[in-house]
């Protein structure tokens, strides 16, 4: 490996060498990050797979970063100016702006004022005056022998040597890089309402701002850029432009320096303030856009993490309900697996409807023993809560019901995959359909959607598109492959998500099964059309299948492991194995101790899911309008989306509440992902304040 590569990649990443060297060799295998950091553990240090994220992206930054490097090494040594300072600067830099900085002085002309001085043949006297060893009058002097074609005065001689000596001002490293830290660290972020500004619009907020541009948090920052996109205010960086002259004046001049100094400070301020401050504070404010929107995408993941890895509802036949006025509210059934069964459509718009609603209702939930009710929380909720509380009450029907959150239901409902498993049902029972599958399997159902339409972000639209896409596949994609694959009842685009498997490969999947019947042994997958051998290690050991022919074959053990699987289980009591009887079966099979760990704690829990231990679905107890709630009231809720600032949290009503940062706990907390995440249940949340016109309600945690 690179010499170079390995010292970058010790320094940035911490790792010892060996797990270094291991991690790559497995990259350029063409291994994915889940199977890695779930089957190579004792090769990578035991790194998770956002570890090992972090790591490929450091390592592709240090390739594109040793890659410049040589390209700027290569471009100076033909044009004879790689000095060995400058080759020493280039050997210490270990960002693509520091290596930018070095090469900036020796970039093509460009034109500038700097440059036409240049091309007149100024550069001598800009030397005389930059050794300010002369005279103010010498220097006068001296300039007037410069005086010819377009130079036509000594003024003009003047200040175009000024000219050179400000470029150089500007394009000095250690200068560059000290104005560039008073920036970042003491710059005010100011910004100003323009003509249009609208004085009670959701930038309200924004209209003043004077605060340290590094102490705002990144949902203010995103919002500052949004307004100043869509020209509400006006934006502009403020430095102590006096301390960094007075700052020139006291480190840059020598006290030995001779009257032609004055003419130096000048075009050392004139490099300052019309080169280096402006293009200086464009790159801050792009760092900070950049900063705000990876936090923001840094967040979204974590939302949507939290949100697919919600517990399923076993073994339940579900009805789902997509809760509308005029249009009605779409019903539809799924059986144990997902399977659909039945679907309609109810009104309760007067007594009459609801008594019709009441027969249908009734009919679908005895014709298929229904055990569990999922209604959607978009317009008409409460209406199809309501009725369906008193509906189970008055016939003594024991069956639970919750609200789910329908964000992206519509989308999934008109997309094509919704097309492909639902070809004749109607656009509307689709949406049924998703809400249904958001309660008995949250994974299943959501990721045949866009995690944008989910609503567990903020900002999305004002984020790098392709970080974001890039952090929502791979958020995904690591929860899908801890969670693991039902390879006989998942739809294509589930499988599609396991580690080494297209969208192609995952349709050829659900041929064979169909063919076969079902798949009974995962030694079966090898026949999957286009599933190469290096596609099957990658994918067989994150895929289920229940009721196998192996038992193994539903567990996360992968089949390279089956051989030392079963010799642990007819050896030993796994219960009370040692780590020192561990060591004597590495020795024997040479699998790694991290990896026998991991095939004991599957031997003790087949076909365990990660999801098991964490808080099932919460069921409706009873319904409230905005109308019966008070301030001072107890609701409980379930928290559907965390931004900076707070958190969203539907307590039944048509709009989620607001739990803001400051009402989640007595103690200080720096965000509330540290307390709170997606899909969590409250119980004991405090109405703080009712806007009844605006239908807005803000929480409290305190007290």
């Amino acid at each position: 490996m690179n010499t170079n590569l390995l010292k970058i990649l010790k320094e940035k990443t911490s790792l010892e060498e060996k797990y270094i060297t291991n991690i790559i060799a497995l990259l350029e295998e063409g291994c994915t990050i889940p199977f890695i950091a779930r089957y190579r553990k004792d090769n990578t240090g035991n790194a998770t797979d956002e570890a090992l994220l972090k790591f490929q992206e450091i390592y592709e930054y240090s390739l594109k970063l040793l890659k410049r490097k040589e390209e700027i090494e290569h471009i100076l040594k033909e044009r004879e100016s790689l000095t060995s300072t400058v080759q020493e600067l280039l050997n210490k830099a270990t960002t693509l702006t520091a290596l930018e900085d070095i090469y900036e002085p020796y970039k093509e002309s460009k034109n500038t004022r700097a440059d036409i001085a240049l091309l007149n043949g100024l550069e001598p006297l800009a030397n005389m005056i930059g050794s300010m060893k002369y005279t103010l009058e010498e220097i006068h002097q001296k300039a007037s022998t410069f005086t010819k074609g377009e130079v036509k005065t000594t003024k003009d001689a003047i200040d175009g040597a000024k000219d050179i000596i400000a470029l150089r001002y500007a394009q000095d490293i250690r200068t560059k890089e000290s104005v560039r830290n008073n920036i970042h660290n003491h710059s005010i972020m100011l910004t100003k309402p323009t003509k249009t500004f609208e004085a009670d619009g959701v930038y309200k907020d924004l209209a003043n701002i004077n605060q340290k541009a590094s102490y705002l948090k990144s949902h203010r920052l995103l919002a500052i850029f949004r307004a100043l996109n869509e020209k509400q205010i006006t934006l502009k960086l403020e430095v102590d432009e006096d301390y960094l002259i007075e700052g020139i004046k006291k480190f840059k001049i020598p006290s030995w320096a001779n009257s032609s100094k004055v003419l130096v400070v000048d075009a050392y301020i004139d490099g300052l303030k019309r080169l280096l401050l402006p293009s200086l504070k464009r790159e801050f404010l792009s760092e900070l856009k950049e900063r705000a929107s990876d936090e923001a995408i840094e967040l979204f993941g974590k939302n949507l993490a939290e949100l697919l890895i919600t517990p399923p509802l076993v073994n339940q036949i579900i009805l789902g309900l997509d809760p509308g006025y005029k249009t009605g509210c779409k019903m539809a059934v799924l059986d144990k697996d997902g399977g659909y069964l039945d679907s309609g459509v109810i009104y309760l718009l007067s007594a009459n409807d609801k008594e019709n609603a009441s027969k249908k209702v009734l009919e679908l939930l005895k014709k298929y023993q229904v055990t569990a009710i999922a209604i959607g929380n978009g317009t008409a909720s409460k209406e199809t809560a309501t009725f369906i509380s008193e509906l189970l009450k008055a016939n003594n029907l024991t069956i639970n019901y919750a609200v789910v959150s329908e964000i992206g239901a519509s989308v999934y409902s008109a997309s094509k995959i919704a097309q492909e498993e639902y070809p004749h049902l109607d656009v509307t029972i689709r949406g049924a359909i998703s809400i249904a599958g958001r309660l008995r399997d949250p994974l299943s159902a959501l990721v045949k959607i866009d995690p944008k339409s989910l609503g567990v972000g903020q900002y999305q639209h004002d984020l790098n598109q392709k970080k974001l896409e890039k952090k929502l596949e791979f958020t995904t994609v690591s929860i899908v492959n801890k969670v693991g694959v039902d390879i006989n009842s998942s739809s294509y685009k589930l499988l599609s998500y396991v580690s080494g498997i297209s969208e192609k490969i995952a349709k050829n999947i659900i041929a064979l099964k169909e063919e076969l019947g079902g798949f009974s042994s995962k030694e079966q997958i090898k026949k999957v059309k286009g599933l190469g051998a290096k596609g099957y290690e990658q994918s067989v050991g994150f895929f289920r299948i229940k009721d196998g022919k192996s038992f193994l074959d539903n567990s996360g053990i992968h089949p390279e492991n089956y051989k030392v699987a079963l010799y642990l289980k007819e050896h030993f009591e796994l219960e009370k194995i040692s780590n020192e009887e561990l060591v004597k079966v590495n020795e024997k099979f040479d699998t790694g101790l991290e990896t026998l760990k991991d095939i004991v704690k599957e031997l003790l829990k087949p076909g365990f899911d990660i999801r098991d231990e964490l808080e099932s679905i919460s069921f409706c107890l009873d319904v409230k309008t905005i109308e019966e709630l008070s301030e001072g009231d107890s609701v409980a809720g379930v928290v559907r989306n965390i931004t900076d600032f707070g958190a969203f949290v539907d307590i039944g009503l048509k709009n989620d509440a607001l739990l803001h940062i400051s009402q989640i706990s007595h103690k200080r907390i720096n965000h509330p992902m540290d307390v709170l995440s997606v899909n969590q249940h409250l119980k004991d949340i405090k109405i703080l304040s009712i806007d009844r016109e605006k239908n807005k309600i803000s929480l409290t945690l305190k007290g």
